[in-house]
This record gives structure tokens, sequence and C-alpha cells, in this order.
């Protein structure tokens, strides 16, 4: 069986509550958010209609980069590393893509150590923003 490739959880709080709890979340984790996207906001400035509340954040913590960057410069294609929050059926979710399943698209086993600690760092992120 395939390894899921995101990491997800829901809340019972608003979506800027919610994003505004992740970027403590992540702060405490030594993770700066980047950027950040309102999906609905973007689209309609390009003239299309999408009425879901959507952001998209790129999250990245310097330290974590460099050492992915230094030893495969191919990493740089999965960064930085995108956490989602999305309002899905009434509750709104967080979500991010699995570092580690991201890094083993590339095959280089050497960066497995810190794909784990990147994930577990931002896993650990989601489920406080959503405590």
């Amino acid at each position: 069986m395939a390894q899921e490739f995101h990491y997800s959880a829901t809340t019972e709080k608003s979506l800027d509550e919610a994003v505004a709890a992740l970027e403590a979340a992540l702060k405490d984790r030594k993770f700066g958010v980047l950027w950040q996207m309102d999906i609905p906001s973007k689209l309609k400035e390009k003239g299309v209609e999408f009425d879901k509340p959507y952001r998209v954040l790129e999250v990245c913590n310097p330290n974590e980069a460099k050492q992915v960057l230094t030893q495969n410069p191919m990493v740089g294609y999965f960064l930085p590393c995108k956490v989602v929050v999305y309002e899905h059926e009434g509750k709104t979710v967080i979500g991010l893509p699995k570092p580690t399943v991201l890094m083993g698209v590339i095959g280089d086993e050497g960066l497995m150590e810190t794909a784990q600690r990147v994930e577990a760092a931002l896993k650990e992120a989601v489920d406080e923003a959503a405590g």
C-alpha cells in the first residue's frame, strides 16, 4: 500500500483563527511564513470566481533548507514547504504534503533524516494549531 502523501488535521476554528494559530506554532518551531496566498482573492483578480476559503502558506526553516539544498539541489523543487488551510464540510482543515514522501521521489536516502525531522515539526505545528 502506498504511503499517504499528506498530513491533515481538522479544527472548529475559523480559517483566520487557524492561520493565526498555525503561524504562531510554526514560529515556535523556527519556521517562518515567507508568503501567504488567499486563493479566492487571487482568482477573483484574474476574473475567476471561487467562493471557498482557501489559503496556501509557504513556510521555511532556513537551517534545514540550507542543509538539504547543500546535499542535493533538486530539493529546491519542493521548497519552500507548503501548508494549506481551507474550509471543507463545515470544518477548517490544515494540511501539508509530507516532506518524507516528497524527498522519497528524489531517491536520496541521505535526505530522509532531515525530511523526518521537518515533517515531525510541521505535524506538531498543525496539531497545535488545530487544537
